[in-house]
């Protein structure tokens, strides 16, 4: 129990540290070294395999740090940064941009404002499966389908509420937080995305779009706004939005660029086992034979090999930032899960949770809780999944279940949660560029966010429990 009370209170510390901006990554690793130094002392755990020890059992402390970096560079570290490498590269040669675009004329034809609006919503979770990343599908949007929202009638904050919430459930190969959890569960991430994520994004996307039908239509009118004359005064809000962001138009590749994004996941699903298995296709090898096609693409489109050329250093410096700030947060993250084992906390809480007669499906909902409530507060998916999932294979064989089952809704809280904190990145960012606050936003995502944790649950025990 003195093991839980030390791990709580570091958890504290270091959840108030991240809320008070500090970089994730030092304050998880501090934090993680702290946990195993008084383990170290306490004599509570081991920090390395005995086969894996220096020999000096304070230098063990870093030989992890140094083994959990040498596992993740070469692995999963590599397939994040591929990914983020060549969603910067569909960015520079504005093929997500022709993406989106294309994507939303089908709902130019329709004129319902909030079934537009709802509709919207489905549109910008499929495309979040292509272009991985909350920001820049929200920024994508805000400058193709929020002027649209607004025409028809539907207010500022209604658009930016359900824009903010697109990608809220990191879904497809391309999404860190599911390599991470494939990875975690040891599945394929095809067969994750597929077999696992799939099923219970369908029932979870129709819960939002449903919600932030009526939510926003609610909202809307307890603040007096009028469709109508709303509709008539947009205008004036699109220049104001074309002068901020651009107009859509500007740089448009031609539209057969739109297929380019899509090229990885089809290279995936179809040289994996459930189409054809007699080839393997790596996520990585998918994103170099993407990035080689589109490079072809704008050699044809530029007819300028050294600019074509020397446009995959964009490639290569994504990779080096997706390196810095996501794949160090996942060792962070796994430094900071070692301490609370090394301490005894989780064994403390498993042997309690036993003991209390606590099956899977409660603690399912206590790990989903942590990990939503971590997320609200740190206004990341990221920071909060990558620091407990590590913790997920122990928990769920002890209460005798897969991993993969524990892992889902903790996957899915995460970046859920995230879309109700008025500190994240993409809620900033798209409210920003509506000019409207943070705080008004969440509290319009918090129905529907809310809806979508709830079902995420139900959704997992029905399928997989």
């Amino acid at each position: 129990m003195f093991g839980v009370i030390i791990a709580l209170v570091i958890t504290g510390f270091v959840a108030r540290l991240i809320l008070k901006k500090y970089k994730p990554q030092p304050v998880l690793m501090m934090g993680g070294m702290l946990l195993m130094s008084l383990a170290i002392i306490l004599g509570t755990g081991e920090i390395v395999a005995e086969d894996s020890s220096t020999g000096f059992i304070w230098f063990d402390i870093f030989e992890f740090m140094k083994n959990t970096f040498s596992n993740r560079a070469g692995g999963l570290g590599l397939i994040i940064i591929s990914v983020a490498g060549f969603a910067r590269y569909m960015d520079h040669t504005g093929a997500s941009k022709a993406l989106v675009s294309l994507t939303i004329k089908p709902l130019q034809a329709l004129n319902k404002p909030y079934l537009v609006l709802a509709l919207g919503y489905i549109v910008g979770q499929i495309l979040n499966i292509f272009v991985p990343s909350a920001s820049g599908v929200g920024l994508l949007l805000m400058v193709t389908m929020y002027p649209l929202l607004i025409s028809l009638g539907v207010s500022k904050l209604a658009a930016t509420a359900m824009i903010g919430t697109t990608a809220c459930m990191d879904l497809g190969p391309a999404s860190g937080n599911a390599n991470l959890a494939a990875a975690t569960a040891e599945l394929d991430v095809a067969i994750y995305f597929a077999q696992y994520q799939v099923p219970v994004a369908i029932a979870v996307a129709i819960t939002i779009a449903v919600l932030h039908y009526f939510t926003q239509k609610r909202f809307d009118q307890k603040a007096g706004h009028d469709a109508l004359q709303a509709a008539a005064a947009a205008k004036e809000e699109v220049e104001r939005l074309r002068k901020h962001e651009g107009t859509v138009e500007e740089d448009m590749p031609p539209m057969i660029y739109a297929i380019l994004p899509l090229i990885p996941l089809v290279l995936i699903f179809t040289f994996s086992s459930m189409v054809i298995d007699t080839i393997n296709m790596h996520v990585v090898t998918a994103m170099l034979i993407s990035l080689f096609i589109s490079m072809v693409f704008e050699f044809i489109r530029h007819k300028n090999a050294e600019s074509v050329l020397s446009s995959i250093m964009v490639f290569f410096d994504a990779m080096g930032t997706s390196f810095a700030r996501v794949v160090t947060l996942i060792i962070a993250g796994e430094t900071f899960a070692r301490g609370l084992t090394s301490i005894g906390a989780i064994d403390t809480v498993i042997n309690a949770s036993q003991d209390a007669g606590f099956g899977p499906v409660l603690m399912i909902l206590i790990m989903t809780a942590i990990i939503a409530a971590s997320a609200v507060v740190m206004g990341s998916g990221n920071a909060p999944f990558f620091a407990f999932a590590a913790l997920a294979p122990d928990v769920s064989t002890q209460v005798g279940i897969p991993a993969v089952v524990m892992l889902l809704p903790m996957q899915f809280a995460a970046s859920i949660a995230r879309s109700v904190s008025p500190i994240t990145a993409v809620i900033v960012a798209v409210a920003g560029v509506s000019d409207v606050n943070p705080v008004d936003v969440v509290k319009r995502t918090a129905v529907p966010m809310a809806g979508a944790l709830i079902v995420t649950i139900i959704m997992n025990f029905i399928l997989f429990l």
